[in-house]
């Protein structure tokens, strides 16, 4: 049978978690390291239906049905391939290319890719410890790697010559510039790394497929990469991953640093379960493939402005990415240092202490709104919402959208708006009792609407509401019979101290008449109707 370009294949299994594709049809419980659920494809009521996120791949031990998300939507929709893959790459917004099958032409030309890349990384490997490559191997051993650190992650050094483009006279020209290792000039072809310290990039399964260069004389830029090419994307392509895949398995998180030496220092010192992305900002692409293997994600950046930008992208794309029982962090290293000068010098104990101060993803959105946003004013506070939900929005988990949004209504109420003292009314209130404080603690922390509504009232008796209180399980209709009449209550007290206080006045002489009693009296009756219908109302 015809088969899809094995790319697109590839790319929409990075793109789609099979968690998010069987949950459309069986509810998964998360244990261990894989989903479980009851099989749709024979009855039971014990869960035997098991789903691996990180292979992409799942497994039912009663009846024996197993597969990736493709067939799953085939089984399930009961689609020919055609249609389930129309379906799985409309999911995952991705143009459909023709249906085509893939030619012994095409398999050979994609192995020569495969083959040139990996002579080129032994040549590297080859040159860095020549007399040629002096220079890159003082350079990466004052970095702090040691040669079996350089043997493992295969580091080189492209010449100053044309190394490659003089050497591989025996591969076809063609398929020596689609791996984006030369390229032609007007004298003929010539190599695209000179003179750099060479860092193999690879696929998750270990294979090399392009690389990155590092200047060694202080010329911009730093790191040139690979073009993209048919096997290589820079916004698909994790650097340390392949390395990192099993490490992130038993640690059940990941670790994303800005670069790749930041990445190979912390592989190498304690932290295996380190990547990067490679020379690009980060990406959804980025995000899914991490999240395929692990959805507890440590973004670890630079404190410094860039470094707090690039932490804000990385929490407003990893935002769709989230489930309930993900744990996202945003850890910042400071003092003008980097992962790799911490671990220098001042050891893995310091950048674990770093990693362990990581702030929760709903605290560090929270961080960047109260940054961005003069929350002090109206405006400010208009704008710094909006943005709130529009970024909330984000999630496609509708129950973790919907606690989050709440959580921070409470935030919003309790830090921008309410029991603010500046913000206070300037009218003196009567005192509150024990069991009236917990009351209203209750319905603030509960009833969010009801908070809002009633913030001008609220604010005016300086309680702190974020202290602990009963469950009362009211209703909301209860939560605000319970605040009218305490408000109606404390309009009684002030306006009978205020009768009191006219009448001593009249009595000292001062310039208050029967009429002003009156009018109050007046008040005092209308408020008090109010408060007896409000008390036998159902």
């Amino acid at each position: 049978m015809a088969k899809y370009d094995n790319n697109f294949i590839d790319e929409l299994r990075a793109r789609l978690s099979i968690v998010d594709i069987v949950g459309r049809r069986v509810p998964l419980v998360k244990k261990g390291q894989n989903y479980w659920g009851c099989c749709p494809f024979h009855n039971e009521k014990t869960p035997s239906f098991s789903v691996a996120e990180d292979k992409g791949l799942y497994h039912c031990f009663g009846c024996g049905a197993h597969g990736d998300i493709i067939s799953f939507v085939m089984n399930t929709e009961h689609l020919e391939y055609p249609a389930a893959i129309r379906e799985l790459a409309d999911m995952a917004g991705l143009k459909l290319p023709e249906f085509q099958p893939k030619s012994a032409a095409r398999v050979e030309q994609e192995n020569s890719y495969f083959d040139i890349c990996e002579r080129a990384c032994a040549a590297f490997q080859k040159f860095l410890f020549s007399d040629s490559g002096a220079e890159a191997l003082e350079y990466v051993r004052r970095r702090g790697f040691t040669d079996e650190m350089i043997k493992k992650y295969r580091i080189g050094y492209a010449p100053k010559n044309n190394l490659i483009s003089s050497t591989f006279t025996d591969v076809k020209q063609n398929n020596l510039l689609a791996t984006g290792l030369v390229r032609r000039g007007e004298y003929g072809l010539y190599d695209f790394f000179r003179h750099k310290l060479m860092f193999p990039i690879f696929n998750p399964k270990g294979r090399v497929i392009a690389f990155s260069g590092r200047s060694l004389d202080g010329s911009e830029p730093k790191y040139i990469n690979t073009s993209d090419t048919e096997l290589f994307h820079k916004r698909m392509t994790i650097f340390g991953f392949n390395f990192a895949r099993d490490e992130i398995y038993r640690k059940n998180r990941s670790i994303v640093v800005e670069g790749q030496i930041d990445a190979i220092q912390m592989q190498c010192n304690g932290f295996g379960e380190t990547v990067a992305p490679l020379g690009t900002a980060l990406t959804e692409d980025h995000i899914a493939i991490l999240c395929k293997s692990n959805r507890n994600i440590i973004f670890c950046f630079d404190g410094d402005a860039a470094g707090q930008k690039a932490a804000a992208r990385a929490c407003s794309i990893v935002l769709p990415f989230i489930r309930d029982n993900s744990d996202v962090r945003f850890a910042f290293v400071t003092g003008g240092k980097d992962p790799d000068e911490v671990l220098k010098t001042a050891g893995a104990g310091a950048m674990q202490k770093i990693i362990d101060d990581a702030i929760p993803l709903i605290d560090f959105l929270w961080k960047i709104v109260n940054t961005n946003y003069l929350v002090k004013t109206p405006g400010g506070r208009v704008q710094a919402e909006k943005f709130l939900d529009a970024e909330i929005k984000k999630i496609t988990d509708k129950k973790l959208q919907y606690e989050i949004e709440q959580e921070y209504k409470k935030r919003e109420f309790q830090t921008w708006r309410s029991w603010k003292k500046t913000d206070a009314p300037k009218i003196k209130m009567p005192g509150i009792d024990a069991v009236t404080k917990n009351t209203l603690t209750y319905i603030v922390n509960n009833f969010e609407s009801l908070a809002t509504q009633y913030a001008d009232f609220l604010s005016g008796l300086n309680i702190p509401f974020d202290d602990d209180a009963p469950d009362l399980k009211w209703d909301s209709t209860s939560a605000e019979k319970f605040i009218v009449s305490l408000k109606l209550k404390k309009q009684l007290e002030i306006l009978d101290a205020r009768r009191r206080e006219m009448m001593q006045g009249m009595v000292n002489g001062e310039n208050y008449t029967n009429d002003d009693i009156a009018e109050i009296n007046k008040k005092i009756d209308e408020v008090n109707k109010k408060l007896e219908k409000l008390l036998y109302m159902e």
